[in-house]
């Protein structure tokens, strides 16, 4: 019990620092490549943000415990505007932005009523990943295409490809991003080994580790970074970071799940009273979007109390 418990922690841990160091590399590779601002945001941050998650819910769905796996997508969700947005509103209001009413939010809803239609029979088929997946193929093209970013690149002197900097710089980044990339892979193999010996010696289903422990630690990084922004008053970009970090992990977590053969979920509490909080947090955070246009401290409180009513739930059940 106690290698495990070391096990879980230190591949979460490991999850984060190695994830940070991926997404440094490749958002800093794809610039010296020069790369648009609008794919660097949608495609290179946005799965970076979302390798711990895949990873893990990949490799649970490979060690045939696909309820760890869902339940860290789920938890993952649930905890990204639960404690995310649910402490910053508690500091200050979150305003939310006319291009995130118009677009995030409402696709952040949808995307999760996809993804909670396709669990709720217990069951996601590799049929099911490839329609996430191909959402989420379409999500991008459309984040790329209405992206409000100058797509204009500036001048490297009107010489045409990449400067010797420039290619030394691609360089270290990509070995960079490639080491991170490993310790996400390294990290999640051992949260996941970690995970499913706790659950074993503590006689609790996998999807429970996987809502409460792994997924908390997955999305430290988001949750502490919009609380940290908060604190400081730049509530610009908490919005789009979370609800944008709810779509990755709907389509492409749960499409890379379904992809390698995910199959039965066997965890009718997850897929149950999981879902029904995931989807209760999010159209919460939409209303608030609607009726006032912001995130206040009601809201905050109301997103709290969701997570933990769920959490005690989902370990008596």
């Amino acid at each position: 019990m106690i290698w495990a418990l070391l096990a879980l922690l230190a591949g979460l841990v490991l999850l984060v620092v190695a994830g940070d160091h991926f997404v440094a590399g490749a958002s800093r590779l794809a610039t010296a490549l020069r790369m648009r601002p609008a794919v660097i945001g949608a495609v290179v941050l946005g799965f970076g943000t979302s390798a711990p998650e895949m990873v893990v819910s990949a490799l649970a769905s490979i060690n045939d415990n696909p309820a760890l796996g869902v339940g860290n997508i789920v938890g993952s969700n649930v905890a990204n505007l639960s404690l995310g947005l649910g402490l910053a509103a508690l500091l200050m209001p979150i305003p939310f932005s006319n291009i995130a009413l118009r677009r995030d939010v409402p696709w952040s809803v949808a995307t999760a009523a996809v993804f909670a239609v396709l669990v709720m029979d217990d069951h996601l088929s590799r049929l099911e990943g490839g329609l996430l997946a191909a959402l989420m193929a379409i999500t991008l093209v459309w984040l790329i295409r209405t992206s409000r970013d100058d797509e204009r690149l500036p001048d490297a002197g009107g010489a045409p490809g990449t400067t010797a900097r420039d290619a030394g710089a691609a360089w270290r980044n990509l070995v960079r991003a490639v080491l991170g990339l490993c310790g996400v892979i390294l990290g999640a193999q051992l949260a996941v080994e970690g995970a499913i010996a706790l659950a074993k010696h503590w006689n609790l289903s996998g999807g429970f580790i996987g809502f409460s422990i792994v997924a908390l630690g997955t999305s430290l990084p988001e949750v502490a970074t919009v609380v940290a922004a908060a604190r400081k008053g730049h509530t610009e970009l908490i919005v789009g970071n979370l609800f944008g970090s709810n779509v990755f992990n709907s389509l492409a977590v749960g499409g890379a799940m379904g992809l390698v053969g995910a199959g039965a979920i066997d965890d009718p509490s997850l897929t149950g009273l999981g879902i029904g909080a995931m989807m209760a947090v999010v159209l919460l955070a939409y209303l608030g979007a609607l009726v006032g246009k912001r995130a206040g401290r009601i809201d905050g409180v109301a997103l709290l109390a969701i997570y933990v009513a769920t959490m005690i739930l989902l370990g008596t059940s």
